[in-house]
């Protein structure tokens, strides 16, 4: 038998361009066309925004140039002292960047203030809102004069003496903290303070002192006159008769006896110190 011949295996030929996947290809071109313009683009942000916001600035600090001030909410310090205080700095003179740098700021070195607020009116023209502390009196210690709320808590320590709130004279205590209650027997005092000297306001008088004894009866002092007005019994009623009776009074030093005032009361005695 003859020997049996291989079979030749066909030859592979491999094509002579790879196959190209079509879609591929245009998903290709476009991402690159794509980052090519996202790279214009970033670009030209980069050379335009530095170039917009310089002109917006331009525009900002010619036309938003304070000329008209008003201030609400102060007692403590006179118009002019607010406005040195917000208006200092390269760009205290600017209403957009006052609106912004005061936008309920809350104020720590400034003593009576809690915080302030700009409001642009116009692009020339600002409110400054300021927010003080809700002082009730103030009493003396260690040198210093200590302002205290209408709970008893120290919010201030100065040098200085007040003249829209009273001093406090009577309280008992052995030490005083920042921002820590006063350390008296009787809490309900502090809320009393403020509601006498709230009355006052409401009639335009204003007492220099308010003194309590070891009854807690109080004691207003205007100049010369010492008020005997004893317990909140027909504490307003009092107040009101103050309003009539301190004018007559002026330049005179005594005791105007109020204690034992009811609505009943005819007479109000005062017994003038020779």
């Amino acid at each position: 038998m003859g020997k049996k011949r291989k079979r030749k295996r066909p030859s592979q030929r491999r094509p002579i361009f790879p196959k190209i996947d079509i879609g591929e290809l245009f998903r290709n071109i476009g991402i690159y066309f794509l980052r090519r313009k996202s790279l214009i683009v970033i670009a030209a942000l980069v050379v335009i925004l530095p170039i917009a916001a310089l002109i917006a600035l331009k525009y900002i600090s010619d036309n938003y140039t304070v000329t008209n001030v008003y201030v609400t909410g102060n007692t403590h310090y006179t118009n002019e002292e607010i406005m040195e205080m917000v208006m200092d700095g390269q760009f205290g003179h600017n209403s957009v960047y006052l609106s912004m740098k005061y936008r309920n700021k809350s104020i720590e070195d400034i003593p009576f203030i809690q915080k302030m607020s700009v409001e642009i009116l116009s692009p020339d023209t600002i409110r400054i809102n300021v927010y003080e502390k809700a002082i009730a009196g103030y009493i003396q210690y260690l040198g210093r004069y200590m302002y205290f709320d209408r709970d008893g808590i120290v919010v201030e320590s100065s040098l200085e003496s007040s003249d829209d709130v009273p001093l406090v004279l009577g309280l008992s205590f052995d030490h005083v903290i920042i921002h820590e209650k006063l350390p008296v027997e009787n809490e309900s005092v502090f809320a009393e303070i403020l509601d006498i000297t709230k009355l006052l306001s409401k009639y335009e008088l204003h007492a220099e002192k308010i003194f309590f004894d070891s009854d807690y009866d109080v004691y207003l002092y205007f100049g010369g006159v010492e008020v005997s007005i004893g317990t909140r019994d027909y504490i307003d009623e009092k107040i009101i008769q103050l309003q009539y009776i301190l004018p007559s009074l002026e330049g005179k030093s005594g005791i105007l006896e109020m204690k034992d005032y009811n609505e009943d009361t005819t007479n109000i005695t005062f017994e003038e110190k020779s």
